[in-house]
């Protein structure tokens, strides 16, 4: 294992997060703040508790999601996506790096990223609500799992993607939404019981569920189920990743 090429990649990556620090942490503060101020006052009025906790904190595990899974891919696939975009990705591809080595330093910089702004939206949201986190050590757990997980999607867009535009294609228009459908700000047991047979086809369900309940102790769906379909999304990107490099499919094309 080259763990020097791994360290370069990953510093030069977050050298880049550095530089825009001020934008990277003011704009996700905004965001929740303006989530809360719509979701938390204008509906949380209406629903004052969603399975025994309060509305506004109810939405915070989603909110963190959302974020998170958006940044991870975001970072993940810009991040490779630029040096093939400028050339510079044959210097890394003759350079004595495996694709393991390559991945770690790309994905580990993007699930670092999305890992800050994770718990930056978390420490903004106690300005707004009281949250008791009732399993930390799950709720760490899912997180860096999630931001590992989409980090390594993140990269596959990143190689696949043509062009600047099709790096928000699936952001913008599969994961945003998916998040947004997967319970992320109700509970899937409000949902009429044909809409809760259709949402459990959602993938991100088993995730927001699960990270919700490090948070309150309560979820929609089994936790080993949750644990079971983040370990086989990660996996099935491992997969993928490892079939790029050794094909050299849209790398070296």
């Amino acid at each position: 294992m080259n763990y020097q090429a791994i360290k370069s990649i990953y510093f030069f990556e977050m050298a880049r997060f550095f530089r825009t620090l001020t934008q990277s942490f003011i704009s996700p503060v905004i965001s929740t703040s303006l989530y809360f101020v719509v979701f938390g006052t204008a509906i949380g009025s209406r629903i004052e508790e969603v399975e025994g906790v309060g509305y506004g904190a109810f939405i915070v595990p989603g909110l963190i999601m959302l974020s998170v899974m958006t940044q991870a891919t975001s970072n993940a696939s810009f991040g490779i996506y630029f040096p093939k975009f400028i050339g510079t990705i044959y210097e890394l591809l003759s350079a004595p790096v495996n694709f393991l080595e390559i991945t770690l330093g790309y994905v580990g910089a993007a699930a670092t990223k999305a890992m800050f702004i994770g718990l930056v939206i978390l420490a903004t949201s106690f300005l707004f609500v009281d949250i008791t986190i009732a399993h930390p050590v799950a709720m760490l757990a899912f997180l860096t799992l999630t931001c590992l997980s989409f980090s390594l999607l993140g990269f596959i867009i990143g190689i696949w993607a043509g062009n600047f535009e099709q790096l928000q294609l699936i952001p913008l228009l599969i994961i945003t939404p998916l998040v947004f459908l997967g319970g992320s700000f109700y509970s899937v047991s409000m949902l009429p019981p044909i809409w809760q047979t259709i949402t459990m086809f959602n993938p991100v369900v088993y995730l927001i569920s699960g990270f919700r309940w490090s948070f309150f102790g309560t979820a929609d769906v089994p936790i080993a189920l949750s644990l079971f379909a983040i370990a086989l999304f990660t996996a099935a990107c491992v997969a993928v990743i490892a079939w790029i490099f050794k094909t050299g499919w849209r790398i070296r094309q």
